[in-house]
């Protein structure tokens, strides 16, 4: 196996260990959180959506930092800064503690994400690291399948503080070591070896003209933050948002559907999809997110509506991960890049940041089937603003 290879298997290890820990437990530990401290699930979500959005604010630094120093070796020292904070979400003593954990524990998820392992994927490949970032997420898809199921198991037999101890420990023992090593597989510049036996990064210029640029990154800014506002909402609560459409008991079960149908789209990308421009596969993938909650709104409680639901969202995030990434290597190019994905993960941070406690704030004050509705419909309003990128691009 290939240095580069081995490079995007490791950084799917850490890229479930990442997402699972610092982003889709929550949505299980919500309610013995939230029972500890004498919160609601709304003020809970909301404390959430804070702790997401200061992250947004880092993003931009993040994005300087990954092109100045390397971005293996940012995301060894944001392992060490996300172990650390989760260790004191762990112990939180009261409420406000644990808000202060938590939104130092997501900027440090910041600087370990996706965003920045796509950019270290480019920086490794240059304008080859697109079929490279297909792999990575197909990869990590498992992150939801594992974590909801085992989050829930180990909150029941230790409790939600026993679980978030674990997951640093996680992040600890192998995000930590395995960063550090592809970092000095970075250092040693032989990630990208070619026939030859030279490093070889060739990096690509992307398809807009220069006058194009600015506002063609305003409108993929805004296409997917307005997406990522829709699907923050689902991620965060998936299983309470089942649940309150009437789904009850089953809703757990159905969720870890995910999972697989994010692997399962990823794969089939990789198959059919390699001929595909990243502009056409964002368009289908960004469809199917408004799709399944127009048709889970519909169908409640039909099991049937929440299994259509779940795979269609599991669907739209496998591509919209991979796209986040593609599609902006394709339209702008590699130069630069981890700017470019640290201002484009700000805005999406910031407003995705609002979706967990705007759906259930508007759940609250209506009813859980027009707040599915309505972000539906921001959802669709997203998928608009990619095909006037696609009109941009004809021209």
């Amino acid at each position: 196996m290939s240095r580069i290879a081995k490079t995007v298997w490791l950084f799917g290890l850490t890229q479930i260990i990442g997402y699972g820990a610092l982003y889709y437990s929550f949505a299980i530990l919500a309610d013995d959180v939230a029972r500890t401290f004498g919160w609601n699930q709304e003020e809970f979500f909301l404390v959430f959506s804070i702790a997401l959005g200061a992250g947004g604010f880092v993003a931009p630094h993040m994005g300087k930092a990954l092109d100045r120093f390397g971005a293996a070796r940012v995301m060894a020292w944001g392992s060490v800064a996300s172990s650390a904070c989760m260790a004191l979400l762990a112990v939180a003593p009261w409420g406000w503690f644990f808000v202060a954990a938590l939104i130092l524990s997501q900027l440090a998820a910041t600087f370990v994400l996706y965003d920045a392992a796509f950019t270290a994927l480019v920086q490794a490949t240059g304008g080859k690291a697109q079929l490279r970032i297909v792999h990575l997420t197909l990869i990590a898809g498992f992150a939801s399948s594992i974590f909801w199921p085992l989050t829930h198991w180990l909150d029941q037999e230790l409790g939600w503080r026993a679980v978030i101890g674990i997951y640093a420990a996680f992040n600890l023992f192998v995000c930590v070591p395995v960063h550090v090593l592809i970092a000095r597989w970075r250092r040693e510049g032989i990630e990208a070896i070619g026939p030859s036996g030279e490093a070889a990064v060739v990096a690509s210029e992307g398809q807009l003209r220069i006058e194009q640029r600015r506002r063609a990154f305003l409108l993929v800014a805004s296409g997917f933050s307005l997406s990522s506002f829709a699907l923050s909402a689902v991620l965060s609560q998936m299983v309470p948002m089942l649940s309150a459409l009437g789904f009850g008991a089953t809703a757990l079960a159905v969720s870890t559907l995910f999972g697989p149908a994010q692997v399962a789209v990823r794969f089939i990308n990789m198959v059919l999809g390699s001929k595909r421009h990243p502009l056409t596969v964002t368009l289908l993938g960004l469809s199917l997110l408004p799709l399944g909650l127009f048709i889970v709104a519909a169908a409640a409680p039909a099991e049937s509506g929440a299994v259509v639901f779940v795979v269609l969202v599991g669907l739209s995030s496998g591509l919209k991960s991979i796209v986040q990434g593609t599609l902006t290597l394709a339209l702008f190019g590699s130069e630069g890049f981890g700017r470019r994905a640290g201002l484009l993960a700000s805005s999406r941070f910031v407003l995705g940041a609002l979706a967990p406690f705007a759906f259930a704030w508007t759940s609250a004050q209506s009813s859980a089937p027009m707040a599915t509705v309505l972000f539906g419909i921001i959802g669709a309003i997203a998928v608009l603003v990619f095909v006037e990128v696609a009109r941009m691009l004809r021209h």
